[in-house]
């Protein structure tokens, strides 16, 4: 993994996510020295990724910038672009919409989540490049890199890690930072 300066700590080019032994749904997220337990999709992992199948794409998705809840995490420490969530923004996930996998704004009729949740998955949220740079219909929408619910259950395709494991990765973080999903 190659190695830059950000904000006197080093970045790290890649992060590298692998199946946890025994159980589909749990990874492990690797970032040069630092392994840290994660939750993936309910499917596990595919190389075939499908709008609704709550599988994570095996792939190399590039890390392109994060959304932060700043009344619930006041302060982080990244070299990453961070916006800060507000009621009106949602996440188009309707595949037959223009804004498929697009961030939009309330109000807004078709498919969507909303990036404000009451259960603070999003509270810190990382957008990774999966079908948003050349998108293409059905082929998966809003996969994130974010906060785990208790007890590590799985995602609907996202990677998701505990707040403490987070703040100890952002600063490692920098946008382009390659997330490896093998």
């Amino acid at each position: 993994m190659q190695k830059a300066r950000a904000g006197g700590r080093r970045a790290f080019s890649t992060i590298v996510v692998r199946p946890a032994p025994g159980k589909p749904t749990r990874a492990l997220v690797r970032i040069g020295p630092l392994t840290v337990p994660a939750a993936i999709g309910r499917s596990g992992r595919s190389a075939l990724k499908r709008e609704g199948d709550g599988a994570t794409p095996i792939a190399a998705m590039k890390l392109l910038y994060g959304f932060v809840r700043g009344d619930n995490v006041p302060f982080l420490q990244t070299p990453l672009q961070m916006r800060r969530i507000r009621k009106d923004m949602l996440w188009c996930d309707q595949p037959e919409d223009a804004n498929y996998n697009r961030l939009v704004k309330a109000p807004f009729k078709p498919s969507h989540e909303e990036m404000l949740r009451r259960d603070g998955l999003y509270d810190i949220c990382l957008v990774l490049d999966w079908n948003i740079r050349s998108r293409r219909r059905h082929r998966g929408s809003a996969i994130f890199f974010h906060l785990i619910k208790p007890g590590y259950e799985p995602t609907a395709g996202c990677i998701a890690v505990h707040l403490r494991d987070m703040q100890r990765i952002l600063p490692l973080l920098r946008k382009g930072t390659i997330i490896r999903v093998i």
